[in-house]
């Protein structure tokens, strides 16, 4: 058998070896997680991480991040230049070392950086073997060295050009078409976020970012004094401070890590807590959040049982009263973090939670006393949070899931489908009973379930969830998905893995998809974070001419069919005001139908960036919002804005 020879065949012959570079070229995403417009970017951030970790240290004060014209990158700081002597075990200059074989660097063994979020050493070499193209430059010693490479192979030795009184080192270099789906698709404003991020993290280092590509060329500046408080600041803009409560800031240093905290109590209801390990944003957490939790809720609850604020009996606030409308930025820098998984995404060092809890009660408990006033308005909003949560379990046991056997508890207006299957179960969300009739006769029965709402929802961004619980088409939807809501949404129960919001293709069904999706991001999560969510994209238009009908879905569509067809007298065009002027043939047709329709997936790449346009959207500050449409008035279509 085939099969047979093959084993047979498996030898040392079999092992392949992957010299140098080789390895990153043939398994890119082992690196830097994929190549689509995600890895692009990353390859900027490790550029640019190195001058950070030279700027920890204490020797750069200015980096330069550029796209140029031909959709090159430039990234240049006032370091002290990448080292460019011979490395004596290797022979060759030491920067040539760094830019051509995986961990090498100044960040192991504590030598070079003594606090570092390039964990790995491979940033510089990764980005070589992933460019078509990259030059190094090196001011160093009173010379600028140069050196440029192809796809990871230096073109030439190192060489002086010329003298020169300053330090730094530049990187230029242009992604691999061979490796990158589209090497062109470098976001401004993507690149922005990640660039003011590190200027808040890091108080006093000044990050400018250009994009040459067009004519009038996008400039951004980041220097922020206040560190991560100025972080909080920002990220409190569309909210309002509760009563006069300011921006607590502690900091402390505890063997050799550095901890940082910032915090501000707002008005409203939702948890904004950031945590960053050497500026890398550990989005799962770790034992400084695990640290800061234990303090805070320690500290509040001494603090109000001290003061007779609590009640001898009172229960004890648990940490998520305390946490409700508290924004926080957590930021460690250490020696040796231990991450836990190739992402980063979670800091598992044990000695960092002690580390953390300690600053923070010492600096928590001491502005309490200090500050009596604030703290009362804090214990008044954190004991109206535990009344709220213990309302808003009440309401929970109303709208559990409840089993098959019972499914006559499913809300009345739902149109379920046979299926059983949640895999295969998709759910339509549909404003108005006209559009909810059309989408019931043309579904598909077998896996299509139809749930109509009766205007619109509450904006979930101002009520707690008690108040929320109340609301009887949010009810309808969480006794509907059957997974919970808040803190006991368990994904392992939806019983629709597509849940999709079919809205009228105007202003209020845009407003009405916000509000769902607010509803979402803030009590239902994992829906969006594991992709159930969809949006459909009904038709704008109908197009017929000699009975040869065609559906549109935006002017520019409209206009190139029309320029294909001529605008003659024989052309006729229907706009659809909403989804209940379709028939509903004409729904499942253009809608509904697996074979025919568009939807659009709802995913979440920057919960940092969701989180801020959802307050700001959704809030009740007017003024940000405001600014925000005035500053996207010219970007008609939805798909267009970044929300």
């Amino acid at each position: 058998m085939e099969i047979e020879n093959q084993a047979l065949n498996y030898d040392e012959n079999n092992i392949q070896v992957l010299e140098g570079l080789e390895a990153v070229r043939r398994r890119p995403g082992m690196y830097i997680g994929s190549t689509d417009e995600r890895g692009l970017h990353h390859l900027v951030y490790e550029i640019v991480d190195n001058s950070i970790d030279e700027a920890l240290a204490g020797f750069c004060r200015v980096i330069e991040v550029a796209i140029e014209k031909d959709g090159s990158i430039t990234v240049q700081d006032d370091g002290r230049g990448i080292p460019c002597g011979i490395q004596p075990k290797v022979g060759k200059p030491a920067v040539e070392v760094c830019l051509t074989m995986l961990h090498a660097g100044g960040k192991f063994g504590g030598g070079g950086y003594k606090v570092s979020g390039g964990l790995h050493g491979v940033g510089l070499s990764v980005v070589n073997a992933l460019s078509s193209k990259l030059f190094v430059e090196v001011r160093q010693d009173g010379k600028v060295h140069k050196q440029s490479y192809t796809r990871g192979v230096p073109d030439m030795e190192l060489y002086v050009d010329g003298e020169t009184d300053q330090t730094g080192t530049k990187i230029h270099f242009m992604p691999d078409d061979q490796v990158f789906e589209d090497v062109g698709a470098f976001s401004f404003d993507t690149l922005k976020r990640r660039l003011r991020e590190l200027a808040f993290l890091n108080a006093g280092i000044r990050i400018e970012l250009e994009d040459r590509r067009e004519e009038e060329m996008k400039k951004g500046e980041y220097y922020y004094e206040g560190g991560i408080k100025s972080f909080v600041e920002y990220l409190n803009k569309t909210k309002d401070a509760l009563g006069d409560a300011p921006i607590m800031y502690f900091m402390g240093k505890r063997a050799d890590v550095s901890i940082e905290v910032a915090m501000q109590y707002n008005d409203g209801y939702q948890e904004q807590i950031y945590a960053f390990a050497n500026n890398i944003n550990t989005h799962e957490g770790g034992t400084h959040l695990e640290g800061f939790r234990r303090a805070l809720t320690r500290v509040v609850n001494d603090y109000g049982r001290k003061t007779k604020i609590l009640k001898e009996n009172d229960q004890n606030l648990s940490g998520e009263d305390i946490r409700e409308g508290l924004t926080a930025v957590i930021s460690v820098k250490l020696e040796e973090p231990q991450f836990e998984g190739q992402t980063k995404m979670k800091l598992g060092n044990s000695e960092v939670r002690g580390y953390v809890d300690s600053i923070c009660a010492e600096g928590l408990g001491a502005f309490l006393e200090e500050n009596p006033g604030v703290a009362r308005i804090v214990l008044d909003k954190c004991m109206m949070a535990n009344r709220a949560r213990e309302a808003a379990r009440k309401a929970r046991e109303l709208t559990r899931r409840k089993t098959v056997l019972e499914s006559s508890s499913l809300p009345g207006k739902l149109a379920d489908c046979s299926e059983r299957d949640p895999a295969r179960c998709e759910i339509f969300i549909v404003e108005g009973d006209s559009a909810g009739g059309s989408a019931k006769s043309g579904r598909d029965r077998n896996f299509q379930a139809i749930l109509p709402l009766r205007g619109k929802i509450l904006n979930v961004e101002k009520t707690r969830l008690d108040k929320i619980l109340a609301n009887a088409e949010i009810k309808a939807m969480i006794t509907a998905f059957g997974a919970g809501v808040g803190d006991d949404f368990d994904p392992a129960r939806l019983r629709y893995h597509r849940i999709v919001c079919m809205t009228d293709a105007d202003v209020d069904g845009s407003h009405i998809r916000i509000l769902l999706l607010t509803f979402f991001y803030r009590y239902m999560r994992p829906l969006i974070e594991q992709g159930h969510v969809y949006i459909a994209r009904p038709p704008l238009y109908k197009v017929t001419k000699n009975r040869a009908e065609r559906y549109l879905y935006d002017d520019a569509a409209l206009n190139e069919y029309l320029d294909e067809i001529g605008r003659g007298n024989d052309v006729v065009i229907s706009r659809y005001k909403g989804l209940g002027e379709m028939s509903a043939e004409q729904l499942w047709d253009t809608t509904m139908d697996p074979k025919n329709r568009i939807m659009l997936r709802v995913q979440l790449d920057d919960a940092m960036r969701a989180d801020e346009m959802f307050s700001l959207l959704m809030g009740d500050k007017v003024e940000p919002r405001k600014e925000f449409i005035q500053e996207n008035a010219d970007l008609v279509a939805l798909e267009e804005l970044d929300i």
